[in-house]
């Protein structure tokens, strides 16, 4: 019995870390519009959560049936509506006598039992995260883990919204009552809970943003953003046949110094994540800007897209090989400066030490 369990709990944890990877980047982007940093303390709950949510699905749909045209489930119906049905269960599947105690401790091994256990152990985890993370009243917790387990009784009495050609496990009215009892049971242990670990809507007293460092993940999140939103607009000038290196120069110009200029710093990747770029003053100037990007995208991400686009088509071989090694070594500084500066707070990146710039929390 124990075992069945065992065998989806195993394959949440095997599947945590790419579910993990992929609820990174939402993950950082809302702490950082929200919050404008990231706490450890709360990306630990989440990340818990999200490996709590794991184990709930996996155990709640595996093991699946081995063909999606599963045969009808041997009772006649698909729905179990007698409230309590599993004390009759209980009754009838252990030797447990009321009149021999000694009989008693059969009850932590029998089947009707444990799957009663489980149920209630399912969305203890819930209540808690409810009432801790999201401090919500009891009737809040009481209707959302009951709206919980009704979701798992009718993926699974639906096989799996019509997955499958028959539902492979029962709707089980007992199975709604004891997931939403365990969802009251972590209501009531977070109080304990609360009483030993940091208070959520405490975490952000006395933080001061605007001495918080502007970490690399969080900047190349803006410029991922900001590229996803340029790059088709790139493809469809392209489309136009117009130079692509014109192009390229125009939206660096337009989206990375003008719009900037405008916004004190920002582009729409930096909005998302609440960052700007600050000049020597409060107000970065065209000045900054100019220089900053145009080392940046115009310098050394023209040099780049000249090659392959020009060069190779149209310089002679006496120049186009010391272009091409000129490139080669100037990425590889670009990159072994890259690595220095992830791996050292103090060093700043050469676009940002030249142009007087610096990216701040806004």
């Amino acid at each position: 019995m124990i075992g069945s369990y065992l065998f989806p709990i195993s394959y949440a944890f095997l599947s945590f870390p790419i579910a993990a990877a992929i609820f990174t980047v939402p993950f950082l982007v809302v702490q950082y519009r929200r919050h404008g940093y990231v706490h450890k303390w709360r990306a630990l709950i989440l990340y818990l959560l999200l490996l709590y949510l794991l184990n709930a699905v996996f155990l709640i749909l595996l093991p699946l049936p081995s063909s999606i045209h599963n045969a009808p489930p041997d009772a006649g119906s698909y729905f179990q509506w007698i409230p309590f049905h599993f004390l009759t269960d209980i009754v009838r599947e252990t030797g447990v006598s009321l009149d021999r105690p000694s009989t008693y401790p059969h009850l932590l091994i029998e089947r009707a039992v444990l799957q009663v256990a489980f149920n209630v152990l399912l969305t203890i985890p819930f209540g808690l995260f409810l009432r801790y993370y999201l401090r919500a009243h009891w009737v809040r917790c009481l209707l959302l883990s009951f709206g919980l387990s009704l979701l798992f009784e009718t993926t699974q009495v639906t096989g799996i919204f019509g997955i499958y050609d028959y539902p492979y496990r029962l709707f089980d009215v007992d199975d709604l009552m004891t997931n939403t009892a365990g969802g009251m049971v972590g209501y009531v242990l977070a109080q304990w809970f609360a009483s030993l670990l940091p208070r959520i809507d405490r975490l952000d007293a006395g933080v001061d943003l605007s001495l918080k460092r502007v970490s690399y993940t969080r900047r190349a999140i803006a410029a991922g953003i900001d590229w996803c939103l340029l790059l088709p607009v790139c493809a469809v000038l392209g489309m136009l046949r117009l130079p692509i290196l014109y192009v390229f120069g125009f939206i660096v110009i337009v989206y990375f110094i003008v719009i900037p200029y405008a916004t004190n710093g920002r582009t729409a990747g930096k909005w998302v994540v609440r960052i700007r770029v600050r000049g020597k003053g409060e107000r970065v100037s065209l000045r900054e800007l100019i220089v900053r990007y145009g080392l940046l995208y115009l310098l050394a991400g023209g040099i780049n897209l000249t090659y392959p686009i020009v060069a190779v088509r149209d310089f002679s071989p006496l120049v186009l090989i010391p272009y091409a090694v000129g490139l080669f070594a100037m990425d590889v500084w670009l990159g072994i400066h890259g690595i220095r500066c992830v791996l050292s707070r103090r060093r700043m990146p050469f676009h940002d030490k030249w142009s007087g710039t610096r990216q701040v929390v806004s």
